[in-house]
């Protein structure tokens, strides 16, 4: 289990920091709506090496069986080391390439406030939620929290979606198969 994992995580991880990477040139450009929709593009595309490990699993060390249980175990561990590598590729990328994100970002949702027809006051109340961020993404500890709860819950629904899609258990002596015999009830009323 440990190389299936192992190598799926890595791959997993690889291809969300590496995607996250080359996002970062384009992130201002494209705008932090946009950006949104590119950056969970990129998580559930890294997610998707889950599924493929599970298979994998189920194939190579199962036999061709897996439960549900030992599937989602399979996937979870797969789900944290991708998880791993898309915190720490933003961490690079914010303390080395983005170190004004905080900033850029909190300009940005009080600019939306203001074209929504925010009052004065829910226009400060903003800028200081916006201030406790920008203090918050500055504590790396704190940052690598929030930004592990970005990918985590999108890895573990996919986690549970292909563990219920991909297991299969052997059938046990006292259970009938079920095969498929139309000619046999056309054979036995001639």
């Amino acid at each position: 289990m440990k190389k299936i994992v192992l190598t799926f995580g890595v791959i997993s991880g690889l291809i969300s920091a590496g995607l996250m990477l080359a996002n970062v040139s384009f992130v201002y450009r494209i705008g932090f709506d946009k950006g949104l929709y590119i950056g969970y593009t990129i998580i559930v595309l890294s997610f998707l090496m889950v599924f493929f490990g599970i298979r994998s699993y189920r194939e190579t060390v199962g036999g061709g069986q897996i439960s549900f249980g030992r599937g989602f175990t399979v996937g979870i561990l797969i789900t944290l080391i991708s998880c791993a590598f898309y915190v720490g590729m933003w961490l690079i990328v914010y303390y080395n390439f983005l170190p004004d994100f905080g900033d850029k970002y909190g300009a940005y949702i009080i600019e939306q406030s203001r074209a929504a027809g925010a009052s004065a006051e829910e226009i400060a109340k903003q800028a200081a939620e916006m201030q406790d961020m920008k203090r918050l993404l500055d504590n790396p500890f704190l940052n690598a929290a929030v930004t592990f709860l970005e990918p985590f819950p999108v890895g573990l629904i996919i986690t549970l979606i292909s563990a219920l899609v991909l297991r299969r258990r052997r059938a046990t002596p006292d259970e009938p198969e079920l095969v498929s015999t139309p000619n046999l009830h056309n054979a036995q009323s001639q």
